[in-house]
């Protein structure tokens, strides 16, 4: 591989941009009077050529062609230096060693091809800090000879491409060197830690500065929901009406009692205990007071209360903004949702859609306006356009929103039949938001009733006056809310239920019926955990990482199951809670989140040319008064105890603990010696009480059973539960001790294998508690015999594996449909079976089936197969992940799944490499 040190400074890299701007003569003699533009990806390099016309060659660089060098990839004679351990020479200013990938070599060879006959280069990748890396690597790699200039757009239509050309700039070498400072920074955190994980966590375990952080917010938020504990309280709920207009009844409910308010979920803390003084109603005296209204019956009106007020638009998209919502609107993942915009992008229909900017161009505001105006009349714009604070200072950013492109946006109808299913959606939501943010305020008028009803005739009850509140909002403006409103997360409890019922006409003094009175009784519940898009807003508001890097995140907690799903819901594993907890201990600072956010802060500086690059990099890694440095950390580790930090307690129940096949309950016995009990791989962290330890480790343990002899052999057959499940034993007798001659000499005898029970696996639809012993012994009796083949006179076998059921002639196998059939099939059957195509019966075996898949045109399934189920669109292959079910996948998530799966592209092939070694001649004889 070509490699390269960071010898070639930036600075260096400033003279080579200076010295390429004047014109070469040979140059220009050789050239043919072409521009040479280089972006990054094929779909934008069609869209600018066809802009650009005949007097430009349009190139892509397809993404980066340099990185760090891997382990394998440094030199043999630079392995014993500094550089030999992160590709970065630590002692000499940090000086980072890339390499070109291969497919990076034969990208640069086809551009200086190109490059032979141009005359000028602009160098066109986006505008973010990787998009300024990219050019300055593309300017080392090629040495151009020619004038360069790079050239940046924020959308790719033709107007925006033809002035971008005629307004270039130079390459900023501030937003190279904070590019290269977050990947150094990468480098040293992740190798340095991620090697403290593997020995002390287990193989396979890594560490990262943002992504150590993502996973620690997701595991602190199930520290929450395990330590919560829930309060009971009782209201009581009721429909009030005028006695002559019954229909116009609305829903009330209980707010105070002689006075003293009523107990809400927002009044309990998460330890269940009340924050202020507030009545909390048990359910016998919920019970009383509603038989008590019930009897009375009447209310009187004691206040009515109107309030106008009003609501405004939120600003155009940012990043994680149209992350948020994609996932809370159109279940999109992180991930999925930028891979769609990125396409939305390179094909020009929306802007740029990696900024932190919340401003819109001129000519933006005017199109959204116009539109607003078109669609919904005058009153829809207010007077003056509206702007928005953009709250990021970072030179990096791109200095739009993302909206549509152009000068007047085309509308979700008119960009319909050129783009696809999901691509429609996000555009269309977009559309919609940039348009809502030009839009007028909405106004509305928000009426509250009291109401009371005299107790004091009512029993025992201690108290005499019962208070109802009943509260209705009504628009009078809609506003943006014609385009508009944004989604929300999950809330807790009863904390912000709208009331959007309509009162009728009420004064003080009117007399009202009760009717359905009703007493509620409710329980407080934990923070809910994270989604994908509420987790991105979380990294958001702690400064953890960029939007731009926010897909990535959370790709990489899942991909590594430091976080499943569970629906929408992330879930951390045990694996998660012990890496964080080994971070805490031992990496305090690094994993800190006030400390992870300001070194997002010292980037955008180093950006902005505020700070140095060698200068901080020498202080995170060395250390400061102001920090303890990664090298002081590492080097200051001290004894980690592997088996504690591996270690959960649950309660005074047990401990959980990691074993070959997943997190286990030691449980210790009264002799000092402990047992393991099976945790279902289901069971998320918080529902894992000391309640349901104990459940699981006093459970029965299924299996043992006698079922009958074998009377084939004589021997017992068991039923026996396994890791894997249930399965049969044939019982074989005890071998007898060896008799052994105490005062005979001793001898070396080769050790013998006892012999091995015979077993065979139970059904999946077989219950071990129901099996008998005739259904045994056909599972030991497999593979059945099916008979012979006419042709061939080879035998057919109908049998059960790892896979599932199926039918075997020679080393020709075809999938059944049901275990049930290997003992029901019958030859002609089984000949139809082989008569057909191989894969013809694959299809009867979908769990699922829905509509066409948007990008590959075909149906989608959902099938049972060898690893479990999976989604299919017959091209591309998704496994349902662990904690969901097949009932779980809806259309929309199905078509998700393949497109995160087409976008990480094919699995790398795995190549195995012999190990070198050097044959020593032999010893000579003396």
């Amino acid at each position: 591989m070509a490699q390269s040190t960071g010898a070639s400074t930036k600075a260096s890299a400033s003279a080579t941009t200076k010295a390429a701007a004047k014109p070469s003569t040979k140059a220009s003699t050789a050239g043919s009077g072409k521009t040479l533009v280089i972006v990054e990806s094929p779909t934008k390099m069609r869209s600018i050529q066809g802009y650009l016309g005949d007097g430009y060659e349009v190139l892509s660089s397809v993404g980066h062609i340099r990185d760090l060098a891997d382990k394998k990839d440094i030199p043999a004679e630079l392995k014993k230096t500094s550089v030999g351990k992160y590709s970065i020479d630590i002692e000499n200013g940090f000086t980072p060693l890339y390499v070109e990938s291969e497919r990076g070599k034969k990208t640069v060879a086809e551009l200086k091809r190109a490059l032979k006959s141009a005359d000028q280069l602009l160098l066109a990748t986006d505008e973010d800090r990787e998009g300024e890396a990219i050019a300055w690597h593309l300017l080392q790699a090629l040495q151009p000879k020619v004038p360069v200039k790079r050239m940046v757009f924020h959308e790719i239509t033709k107007d925006a491409i033809r002035a971008a050309v005629g307004n270039t700039r130079e390459l900023d070498l501030a937003l190279v060197d904070a590019q290269e400072t977050r990947r150094i920074l990468d480098r040293l955190y992740g190798w340095d830690v991620s090697d403290v994980t593997r020995r002390k966590v287990g193989q396979g375990t890594s560490a990262g500065r943002v992504q150590s952080a993502a996973t620690r917010l997701v595991v602190d938020r199930e520290r929450e929901r395990i330590a919560f504990v829930s309060a009971d309280y009782w209201d009581v709920e009721a429909v009030a009406a005028p006695a002559e207009r019954v229909a116009d009844g609305f829903a009330t409910r209980l707010a105070r009692l002689d006075g003293a308010p009523l107990a809400r979920g927002t009044d309990f803390d998460d330890a269940g205990q009340l924050k202020k003084a507030v009545v909390v109603l048990t359910e016998p005296q919920a019970r009383a007071l509603a038989a008590a209204l019930e009897a009375s019956g009447d209310v009187v009106v004691v206040s009515v209360e109107a309030k106008p007020g009003t609501r405004s638009p939120k600003p155009p998209f940012t990043t994680s903004t149209m992350q948020q919502e994609a996932g809370r609107k159109l279940s999109m993942s992180a991930k999925h949702a930028m891979g769609v915009a990125q396409r939305l992008y390179e094909k020009g229909y929306i802007t740029y859609m990696r900024t932190d900017s919340t401003a819109l161009s001129t000519q933006a505001i005017a199109a959204a306006r116009a539109q607003a105006v078109a669609l919904y009349g005058d009153r829809a714009v207010p007077p003056n356009p509206r702007s928005y604070a953009n709250k990021s200072k970072n030179a990096q950013e791109a200095h739009e929103a993302i909206r549509p492109s152009g000068e007047t946006f085309r509308t979700p109808a008119e960009v319909g039949s050129a783009l696809d299913r999901d691509e429609r959606r996000l555009y269309d939501l977009i559309w919609k938001r940039t348009v809502a943010s030009q839009m007028s305020d909405a106004k509305y008028e928000t009426t509250t009733v009291t109401l009371e009803a005299d107790t004091s005739g009512a029993g025992d009850l201690a108290w005499k006056t019962a208070s109802f509140t009943a509260s209705g909002t009504v628009y009078t403006f809609k506003g943006f809310l014609e385009a508009y409103e944004e989604g929300r997360d999950e809330k807790r409890g009863d904390a912000d239920k709208a009331d959007d019922q309509s009162l009728p006409q009420l004064a003080v003094g009117d007399v009202l019926t009760l009717h359905e009175v009703e007493p509620k009784g409710h329980a407080t519940s934990p923070k809910p955990r994270y989604t994908e898009a509420s987790l991105v807003k979380a990294l958001e508001e702690k400064g953890i990482g960029r939007p731009s890097t926010f897909a990535s995140i959370i790709d990489v907690i899942l991909g590594r199951e430091y976080v499943t799903k569970r629906g929408q819901a992330l879930v951390p594993s045990w694996l998660a809670f012990s890496i964080v907890r080994l971070l805490e201990q031992y990496f305090t600072e690094l994993v800190d989140y006030d400390f992870t956010a300001a070194l997002e802060d010292d980037l955008d500086a180093i950006a902005r040319g505020e700070q140095q690059r060698v200068e901080w990099l020498k202080e995170f890694y060395f250390g400061s008064d102001q920090h303890v440095g990664l090298r002081n950390i590492l080097d200051n580790l001290g004894e980690i105890d592997a088996r504690e930090i591996n270690a959960t307690r649950i309660g005074d129940v047990a401990t959980l603990r990691f074993g070959r096949y997943g997190p286990y309950l030691d449980v210790p016995n009264e002799d000092g010696t402990s047992r393991i009990v099976n945790i279902p791989g289901d069971l998320a962290p918080d529902e894992l009480t000391p309640a349901k330890a104990r459940e699981l480790i006093d459970a029965p343990v299924a299996g043992d059973r006698v079922l009958g002899q074998n009377p084939e052999t004589g021997r017992d057959i068991i039923v026996k539960d396994g890791r894997f499940g249930p399965y049969l034993e044939e019982v074989l007798p005890p071998v007898p001790e060896p008799v052994v001659d105490p005062d005979a000499p001793k001898k070396r005898t080769k050790k013998v294998e006892a012999p091995k029970p015979r077993r065979a696996s139970i059904f999946k639809s077989m219950s071990p508690d129901t099996i008998d012993l005739e259904t045994a012994l056909k599972l030991f009796a497999l593979p059945r015999t099916v008979g012979l083949d006419p042709e061939t006179e080879t035998p057919i076998t109908a049998q059960n594996g790892p896979y599932g059921p199926y039918l075997k002639k020679g080393t020709d196998s075809r999938s059944l449909q049901s275990e049930d059939q290997i003992f029901d099939i019958t030859l002609e059957q089984a000949l139809e079976i082989y008569a057909q195509p191989k894969y013809a019966n694959r299809a009867a075996t979908s769990l699922k089936e829905f509509e066409a898949d948007p990008v590959s045109e075909k149906p989608i399934r959902i099938k049972d197969g060898r690893f479990g189920a999976y989604v299919t669109d017959g091209t591309t292959n998704v496994t349902i992940p662990k904690g969901q079910t097949p009932d779980d996948i809806t259309y929309e998530i199905a078509v998700q799944m393949l497109a995160d799966k087409r976008a990480k592209g094919p699995a790398p092939k795995r190549t195995t490499r012999r190990a070198a070694t050097t044959r020593k001649p032999a010893a000579k004889k003396k």
